[in-house]
């Protein structure tokens, strides 16, 4: 998929799931909007992620997995520069600060991840990098 496709389609996810209804391809309650900050431009980018809600924890984190891309997503360097970000999930919209996981914490919700979407091992090898895993803390 060409940059420009991502973004075609990236507009349409995110309408669909503003309107409250259905999102092509997509369940909606394992989606999360994440709205950065450019590092570069300073403009304001919104981004449909999949979301993981760690119950045992109670924390939210979403992955910076470029559906398997070697290349790391940009909303991800946005949100390491300016770690305040904005989260909406069906139902609730708030304002959160992002972190890098690390260490043991990252390996308990890797281990959680792969346990709910299992092609995430497959995204991990293609890329040939770790995939971060990005906990948002409700500010």
């Amino acid at each position: 998929m060409t940059d420009d496709d991502q973004l075609t389609t990236n507009r349409r996810v995110i309408e669909q799931f503003r309107a409250g209804g259905e999102v092509d391809g997509m369940h909606r309650d394992r989606l999360l909007l994440l709205t950065t900050r450019g590092r570069r431009t300073g403009e304001l980018r919104t981004t449909p992620v999949l979301v993981v809600d760690d119950d045992p924890t109670g924390l939210r984190f979403v992955v910076a997995s470029g559906a398997g891309s070697p290349r790391v997503p940009g909303w991800f360097h946005n949100l390491v520069d300016q770690p305040v970000v904005h989260v909406e999930v069906a139902g609730d919209a708030y304002d959160a600060v992002a972190r890098v996981a690390g260490g043991t914490e990252r390996d308990g919700l890797w281990e959680r991840l792969v346990e709910a979407y299992p092609f995430f091992v497959e995204h991990e090898k293609q890329a040939g990098r770790e995939l971060p895993l990005v906990i948002l803390d409700r500010r």
